[in-house]
């Protein structure tokens, strides 16, 4: 049902801490432009759990009125199953394309719990969903077990495998197959996951690089691992300021260089400062020097 390269969108504030609808929608025509394929509003570099109801929605709308009929989808990632099941209606009624989930982002639920969670979200919003898998951020493993059992269920379509374990990819289409569309959400390990099949990459940087990024997924598909890897090679660095504590941060500052934007978080973050912001920007800048020209794909 989906694949590609679904940015993770970042989620743009005014001075005044509202959310900045024109820039909002200058960035993502940016990542629509460049090819991008779908679009996830309100996750974890969203800034989602900084967000009232009111604000998802209309990050939601916003995404929506520049998608140009590319998927876009809701994260549900609230602490009640109650809130969360609440929330999937109003997207559902929002007409959201999909929902991605996190099972239970502060509580750490046992199985059975995260199961009859996820069961109850999708139920509520009759809208598909792709399952947030990353044991190391919440604390809740999605494992092959548990997608046995919610493999039962036709409304869970999609995984983003985020545990920081690269045979994950292979495990889940060992055991299910085509039943699932597999992403990658570790944009350090993407090329690792692409080429052991995922079908998409739910991608970090690309808010700020997104035809490379969709350059390095179109290749990848096309066969084209060299010419592929050249360029993940060089992305590395870059890539790996998404796999931090300070990842929305880091994201946003590449997003002040890269494409004229803004820095602005929602507190408690900060935007970086100190040695810190200038390992991040020495970091930046030398990948913006040594940019390489993209081929033909």
């Amino acid at each position: 049902m989906w694949s590609g390269v679904f940015p993770a969108v970042t989620t743009k504030f005014t001075p005044d801490d509202h959310i900045d609808h024109a820039e909002m929608e200058r960035c993502i025509s940016l990542l629509i432009e460049a090819g991008c394929d779908g679009l996830i509003m309100g996750g974890s570099l969203g800034e989602g759990s900084m967000l009232s109801t009111h604000e998802k929605l209309a990050i939601l709308k916003i995404a929506q009125g520049v998608a140009g009929g590319k998927s876009v989808l809701l994260t549900i990632n609230e602490a009640a199953t109650r809130d969360a099941v609440e929330l999937a209606r109003k997207a559902a009624a929002a007409k959201a394309d999909g929902l991605m989930l996190v099972p239970s982002p502060i509580y750490h639920t046992d199985p059975q719990e995260t199961i009859d969670t996820m069961r109850a979200v999708a139920e509520a919003s009759g809208l598909p969903v792709m399952i947030y898998s990353n044991r190391i951020a919440y604390r809740v493993d999605v494992t092959i077990p548990m997608l046995e059992e919610i493999a039962k269920d036709d409304l869970f379509v999609a995984i983003k495998e985020s545990s920081d374990d690269i045979r994950r990819t292979t495990d889940i289409i060992n055991v299910f197959g085509d039943r699932f569309d597999v992403f990658t959400g570790v944009d350090n390990l993407a090329y690792e996951a692409l080429a052991m099949g995922a079908d998409g990459w739910v991608a970090g940087l690309v808010t700020a690089f997104p035809r490379e990024t969709v350059a390095i997924y179109r290749l990848v598909k096309a066969g084209r691992m060299e010419e592929a890897r050249e360029i993940y090679r060089w992305f590395r660095p870059l890539l790996d300021l998404d796999v931090s504590t300070y990842l929305v941060q880091n994201i946003k500052l590449a997003e002040v260089h890269a494409i004229g934007s803004n820095e602005r978080v929602r507190m408690p973050r900060q935007p970086l400062r100190g040695e810190r912001r200038a390992a991040v920007e020495s970091t930046i800048l030398d990948r913006l020097a040594k940019r390489p020209a993209l081929p033909e794909f």
